[in-house]
């Protein structure tokens, strides 16, 4: 009443007071969405299989065709005989009449040769009809057999390959290590910063690993501050990386060295550096950017000497937990909290909106607009987070948020979590407390309070694509 429409919405999440629903489906643009379906099922656009007919018969005979489409061919044969025409004679024109008309079919009438077919013949429309059916039926059948059998050998080539994947690599000296039992891992709850005081926040709240981003927005800390923030966590049991660019160009390499001389673990998305550093014998966690998306690539990581590898953040929670299969979960982390970097932009967005020369004009990112968000037309914005090397990475709209999936991420074996805090204002404190507060009760078998979490984000996040393929 009054101009209030009341919907009911079945849900599986609990919905708080506030949430906006929005209507995804509308009568208009689903009929206008099938009219132009029905149009390109009716254009040449849609891919069709050409369909080459010989007919050969004589009179009292049947009439036999061999219809081919691409490598298939079939013979059918009309169950009553020829006869002398005394009217509408089987001709090319009739032929191609009746033949053609496939309709639905996924194929199309090409050449008709009648070469074998004796003149002045008749054969009842209901029987020309019959033989279009039958062959067409045929060669459906035919082709869907071809494909099923493509489709089984594949997945078999690909069972065999990945067969061997198993938990154990190689590390130095030809040895092989092996996982350790499900049971016995211990739990990584790792929260990427930019900020000491971030990392203090983290560490406080129960992460058991930290991983630092010198390079993410200026002003870069030294280095003596980072090296002082990994031994003081070292002294409380909590692990320290430094997190490289994903981009590092040769004439980059120099002002790079220094960092990697700190001689302390790294998360790296840099697939190049990820061979060369693990292949020194350091100790690298492959961040989500090396897009680790399937088993093959989990395996390449692994034997390039990765100590864990971050899954493809692209993956959705059934294709994480088939990539976990062979190792049980062991040696993957998953990305559960925050914004990925969507893109990184040569071009910095700042220096072009004040008309600044690039690289001189670090009063603009450093002390003016520490904060930089673009607004697409949609209405959506995302945060612009500068770093050392006069690039943008453009981040995620709204952050991760994937509480929900933890019980089927912990069932699948992952021990590794993340959390990305790269946005200033972040809830670093309060997010680590209550994810946390989450595993530790999956460790103990516990129901974990996922609402809690769920609160704390709002109804500002996405779940990303652990619900839904790319």
């Amino acid at each position: 009443h009054d101009g209030e429409i009341r919907q009911a919405v079945s849900t599986h999440v609990q919905v708080p007071a506030g949430w906006r629903v929005i209507r995804t489906s509308q009568a208009a643009l689903v009929q206008r969405a099938r009219e132009s379906f029905a149009a390109l099922r009716g254009s040449s656009a849609l891919q069709r299989t050409r369909l080459d007919v010989r007919a050969f018969g004589a009179a009292g005979t049947p009439l036999k065709l061999l219809c081919t489409a691409g490598a298939h061919t079939v013979t059918v044969r009309s169950s009553a005989p020829l006869t002398p025409a005394r009217a509408h004679a089987l001709d090319q024109p009739r032929l191609r009449t009746q033949l053609g008309r496939l309709g639905d079919t996924p194929f199309v009438l090409g050449a008709i040769e009648d070469g074998g077919l004796a003149s002045g013949l008749f054969l009842a429309m209901s029987e020309l009809n019959h033989l279009r059916q039958h062959a067409v039926a045929e060669l459906v059948r035919m082709v869907d057999l071809e494909r099923d059998t493509g489709i089984a050998e594949r997945h078999a080539s690909i069972a065999q390959a990945i067969a061997g994947l198993g938990a154990a690599r190689e590390v130095s000296g030809g040895r092989r290590e092996v996982e350790p039992p499900l049971a016995s891992r211990s739990v990584t709850l790792a929260a990427d910063v930019h900020r000491v005081e971030d990392a203090h926040a983290a560490a406080d709240a129960g992460a058991t690993e930290i991983s630092f981003d010198p390079f993410l927005r200026h002003p870069v800390p030294p280095r003596a501050r980072v090296r002082a923030l990994a031994a003081e966590l070292r002294e409380r049991g909590i692990a320290f990386r430094v997190r490289t660019p994903t981009i590092v160009r040769p004439e980059e390499r120099a002002a790079f060295e220094p960092w990697l001389a700190l001689d302390l673990p790294l998360l790296c998305g840099h697939v190049g550096l990820v061979a060369e550093l693990a292949a020194e014998g350091r100790d690298v966690v492959a961040d989500y950017a090396v897009n680790c998306f399937n088993q093959h690539t989990a395996s390449e990581y692994r034997r390039m000497g990765a100590t864990r590898i971050v899954l493809s953040i692209e993956l959705t929670v059934r294709e994480m937990a088939d990539i976990c299969a062979q190792q049980g979960g062991a040696g993957f982390d998953v990305l559960v909290y925050g914004r990925p970097e969507g893109m990184t932009l040569e071009h910095c967005v700042l220096s072009a909106a004040f008309d600044r020369t690039p690289t001189t004009c670090r009063d603009l990112c450093v002390q003016k607009h520490p904060r930089v968000d673009l607004t697409d037309p949609a209405g959506y914005t995302f945060a612009v987070a500068t770093d050392a090397a006069c690039r943008n990475r453009l981040l995620h709209s709204r952050p991760i948020e994937a509480s929900e999936y933890l019980p089927s991420l912990w069932d699948a074996g992952v021990r590794g979590y993340r959390l990305l805090f790269n946005v200033p204002g972040d809830p670093v404190a309060a997010i680590v407390a209550r994810y946390r507060a989450a595993l530790d009760a999956l460790v103990a078998h516990a129901p974990p309070p996922l609402q809690e979490i769920r609160a704390l984000a709002g109804n500002r996040f996405t779940r990303g694509h652990f619900s839904r393929a790319v």
